[in-house]
């Protein structure tokens, strides 16, 4: 095996993902475990690792580690500190977390935090290897999940961002008295539809939310399209916020996965706004590269 620069490890709630980097750049080899954050016991970190880069280990005993995501957080392996916004990849890379009696170097991605000058206060762990792995040097990035973000970058780096518990808040809702009307297949596209005109109308969230309910009663929603109608409907308040937050862009940056890929890219379009794709993982591995770089 030729040598290897490090190993980039993505290690985040539900699975670890790593990939041996040569140092051209190259990715030699990967490997996933379904050992995510929530399923290592205590002290049983170093054998997760272990376990998904052995024989990376046998062949390069002193290859340096660095992990980005959950494992970083109060409940992972060791709680990396944030690093205030404006952070790009120098102030990051600066801010690494070394975790003790690893017994080989390994390093954490501190998260970011970010405060705002009404008082808010927002952190996040994880998407900012991804925003710095977009390339994106001046632009609005979304990035769609249980807690979804939207970072702004300025001149490379991250200047403020704000998150929205859509993930969350659809899957209360979808289990709560509103949704119980939903029948599978919930595969009506009808119900998105819906969901883009019922958002409109003034009153707020709270009041378009029971709308999946009373349009089921009245007839002109399906149930298999309640939560395509209350995924959209969320969907479209944060956008709504996100906007009322940064401003309307010329391109919003979308880092995500299907199916949000698709309702986000709907949703935008809907507003007028043009979309650039970034894959997940893809931008993941490149945003370790460029910590690692800018370690160097």
């Amino acid at each position: 095996m030729s040598p290897a620069a490090f190993i980039a490890v993505d290690w985040g709630t539900t699975r670890l993902r790593a990939s041996l980097v040569g140092p051209d750049g190259a990715v030699a080899a990967t490997a996933q475990a379904d050992s995510g954050v929530q399923s290592v016991a205590a002290g049983g970190y170093p054998a997760a690792l272990d376990a998904a880069c052995r024989p990376w280990f046998d062949a390069h005993p002193d290859i340096p580690v660095l992990m980005a995501g959950m494992v970083g957080s109060r409940n992972g392996w060791v709680e990396a500190p944030y690093a205030p916004c404006p952070a790009g990849a120098d102030e990051i890379a600066a801010c690494l977390c070394a975790v003790p009696d690893a017994g080989r170097s390994v390093r954490i991605v501190p998260g970011v935090e970010c405060c705002w000058p009404d008082g808010s206060y927002d952190v996040m762990r994880g998407e900012e290897t991804q925003a710095l792995g977009t390339g994106v040097r001046d632009g609005l990035l979304s990035l769609p999940g249980t807690h979804g973000k939207w970072i702004e970058m300025r001149d490379g780096r991250i200047s403020r961002f704000a998150t929205f518990v859509t993930g969350e808040l659809f899957a209360a809702v979808s289990a709560s008295f509103v949704g119980r009307l939903a029948e599978e297949p919930h595969d009506d596209p009808a119900g998105a539809a819906l969901a883009a005109e019922a958002a409109r109308p003034p009153g707020g969230l709270t009041r378009a939310l029971f709308q999946a309910r009373a349009r089921v009663l009245g007839g002109d929603l399906a149930p298999r399209g309640v939560r395509p109608f209350l995924s959209r409907l969320i969907v479209e308040a944060e956008i709504a916020g996100a906007l009322d937050l940064f401003g309307r862009p010329k391109i919003v940056h979308l880092v995500a996965g299907e199916p949000q890929r698709s309702i986000y890219r709907a949703a935008l379009a809907e507003r007028g706004l043009a979309v650039q794709d970034y894959d997940t993982p893809a931008v993941t591995l490149a945003g370790l590269k460029t910590i690692m770089a800018a370690r160097s």
